[in-house]
């Protein structure tokens, strides 16, 4: 069933309707009389016959009408008995306030998931539980009491309620925009958040969506969702819990990397969404992305009335990737004509005093600023609006006058203007106008500076568009039936990991550059293998038992005689005996050594929300020290490799430096897609590492590799 019917629902039951003014059950009916909702209301309690002049009715089998939705408003322990009786009614959808469902423990679990059965068995759709509830601002439909709630065109979903009042109240204060819809979103435990993305999508009436999000029930349908919606309206998300790792797998330096944020942040930029870091500049953001065109090649001027706000909003925007680029020689001219001695007019333009008599000169500057054919939008910061206020009141008018061409100019040039105002607060008419205009004012030069670079991302964004991955898994496109019998033999064996020849077998089906290695269950024939090997090899304990081979002193490099090769053979499997043992040993590796390189790791995981991830970075035994890597929800394109690989902080040093060469690029960016294709291929694989990776000059090698199934 499509959301339409319920969230647009022209009638409504209300189970648990109360005459008690503390009972949401009363709450609701007020708040859809207030909001004067045209569709049919129909109360719930057997013990009342009227409730506010409606008719009440015993159950909701017992009403004479149709019914949409119902908002069910009783103890947990009774919802499956109403969720029945709305099934015998055709009831569309339910909106359930209870608490004590999946977020509380086993008991509510088991509860949750009955309710789930019955409405399945009964279609119908579930807002929650542990709601605050929903409303569609426009058509009245209010199921969550509160008043006075701003209409507009910015859709809101929420997973807490105290989360929305707080947007809903900064809007109605601060702002001229409102909401379209506000969604408790809850447990999740029917409607998903990607099928609220799809519902806005399409919804005439909302042109910006805004989220707080505190988990996801299915975060990889989500991320094809945001994928598809974010290209036609801009979605603004800040999730919480960025403090929380995820959970860590002992058996691979990628599950005890993969932190909740380095995964959903990327992930979520990767399809388009706004992601917000910091709650005061959620509801400004997305206040913005419904008022302005996009940032256009994120180039900004800045115009300012004074140094100090003109040098830290420069600063502010550098970091946010948004340039300040140098004004053409013909702008500054003209800017000379209007502007003090003592102005800078540079950029930022800093019009040092010249606005104490007659403010209309950020008119003046704004429109010279705008034509240059290198600035693609405008920030203004100071004391506009307050001229009026501080000074003189005849400076204020001036000040309107203002505004109307600064509202003129957006409308005119499509290029965005947002002011940062010491007055944003105050009841300043001027600020009321650029608001009118759709030109955004905020009293924090963080959150102006913030708004103006969302602006940039978005464009951004929507210029590459294309390039961008659907995050849809092509499982099993390219399994190869001999790494299907590699994987097969392990799993019969009870083996939840590959020995490390296998796993290099298994990636060399798909083309890795893995070293050629042998397995000798002997020193005579480790010295054997030895032989094809001029360079010299690295010995490797072989045991199932034994995942972090270093740890176990299981590994020696650099051998090359016959008797360094002998003495390191035993010293091994003494010291693998003494660490495990009981470990099954099935040899050492013999491994020839890796011409000279830069060490990396690439790495993949299974996280909770999104699925399989990949992570690139600094390799070798120190990568959980340094922890500089990226993360990528698979699949990746050749282009989300290279921007992988060129994230990480120790960029630099692929690139070759002290005399050391360039490290081939291309070819760690066919690695990376080689895994991802691995990944796709065999479902049975939770984590690899592969640690470390030399990278040569000329292409790379796979020294180590480890599969976890």
């Amino acid at each position: 069933m499509t959301l339409d019917a319920i969230l647009n629902a022209e009638s409504v039951a209300i189970i648990g309707a109360s005459k008690d003014p503390t009972k949401r059950g009363l709450q609701t009916i007020r708040s859809l009389v207030n909001e004067k909702y045209e569709g049919r209301i129909y109360p719930v309690n057997p013990k009342e016959k009227k409730i506010m002049g409606f008719d009440c009715y015993k159950n909701v089998s017992h009403i004479k009408g149709d019914v949409d939705i119902a908002l069910i408003a009783t103890p947990a322990r009774t919802v499956p008995a109403v969720l029945e009786d709305c099934g015998k009614k055709g009831v569309k959808g339910a909106v359930i306030l209870a608490v004590g469902f999946g977020e509380t423990n086993a008991d509510g679990k088991a509860l949750e998931q009955k309710i789930i059965e019955i409405a399945n068995k009964n279609n119908i759709r579930l807002i929650g539980p542990n709601t605050s509830g929903m409303m569609n601002v426009a058509s009245g439909l209010n199921l969550v009491g509160l008043q006075d709630t701003p209409k507009g065109s910015i859709g809101l979903l929420s997973q807490s309620g105290n989360m929305a009042l707080t947007l809903i109240t900064e809007a109605r204060l601060k702002s001229l925009k409102g909401f379209s819809y506000y969604i408790g979103v809850g447990n999740e435990a029917d409607i998903k958040f990607h099928e609220y993305l799809n519902f806005f999508k399409n919804d005439p009436k909302t042109n910006v969506i805004l989220m707080y999000v505190e988990g996801l029930r299915e975060g990889r349908n989500f991320l094809q969702q945001a994928y598809q919606t974010s290209v036609k309206k801009p979605i603004v998300l800040l999730k919480s819990g960025r403090s929380a790792t995820g959970q860590r797998s002992a058996g691979s330096h990628t599950g005890a990397l993969a932190g909740i944020s380095e995964v959903a942040n990327t992930a979520f930029r990767r399809a388009g969404i706004i992601v917000i870091d910091k709650s005061d500049q959620l509801f400004p953001v997305a206040e913005t992305l419904a008022c302005l065109p996009p940032l256009k090649k994120n180039k900004v001027a800045i115009l300012a009335d004074g140094g100090g706000h003109a040098t830290i909003a420069a600063d502010i925007l550098t970091d946010l990737s948004i340039e300040v680029p140098e004004l053409a020689a013909a702008t500054r001219n003209k800017l000379a004509k209007f502007l003090p001695q003592a102005a800078s007019m540079r950029n930022p333009v800093d019009i040092a005093g010249g606005a104490d008599a007659d403010p209309t000169i950020f008119a003046d500057c704004a429109d010279i600023l705008l034509k240059d054919k290198n600035i693609h939008g405008l920030l203004i910061v100071g004391l506009f609006g307050g001229y009026g206020i501080r000074f003189s009141e005849s400076l204020g008018l001036m000040e309107e006058d203002a505004a109307h061409r600064l509202g003129k100019l957006v409308a005119k040039t499509k290029k965005p203007i947002i002011v940062h105002s010491l007055y944003g607060s105050e009841k300043s008419h001027p600020l009321h106008l650029l608001r009118y205009y759709n030109i955004p004012v905020y009293d924090s030069l963080d959150v102006a500076s913030k708004c103006m670079g969302a602006l940039g991302e978005y464009e951004t964004y929507l210029s590459s568009y294309h390039a961008k991955t659907n995050f849809i898994l092509n499982r099993g496109a390219k399994r190869n039936p001999k790494g299907v019998r590699i994987i097969e033999k392990a799993k019969k064996e009870g083996r939840t990991a590959l020995l490390e020849h296998e796993a290099k077998a298994l990636l060399a089906l798909h083309g890795a550059p893995v070293s050629k290695d042998h397995l000798a269950t002997t020193a005579k024939e480790a010295v054997g293998f030895a032989k094809k090997s001029p360079n010299g090899v690295a010995l490797k304990i072989v045991s199932p038992d034994i995942l972090h081979k270093s740890d176990a002193k299981g590994v020696q490099v650099n051998l090359k005689t016959e008797k360094e090769i002998r003495k390191a053979y035993s010293e091994i499997m003494a010291n693998a005996k003494a660490y495990k043992p009981d470990a099954d040993i099935r040899g050492v590796l013999v491994s020839p050594m890796a011409e000279n390189g830069t060490e990396v790791i690439i790495g993949t995981k299974m996280d909770d929300q999104f699925g399989p991830v990949i992570m690139f970075g600094v390799g070798g035994i120190m990568v959980e020290v340094l922890k500089d890597v990226a993360f990528r929800v698979l699949p990746i394109s050749y282009n989300s490799a290279k921007k992988m690989i060129r994230e990480i902080h120790s960029y630099p040093i692929l690139r070759g430096i002290r005399g050391n060469p360039a490290c081939d690029e291309p070819a760690l960016r066919r690695l990376l897609q080689t895994c991802s294709e691995v990944i796709e291929s065999y479902e049975e694989i939770q984590e690899m590492d592969l640690n470390p990776v030399v990278a040569h000059e000329k292409g790379a090698s796979v020294v180590d590799a480890r599969i976890l199934l």
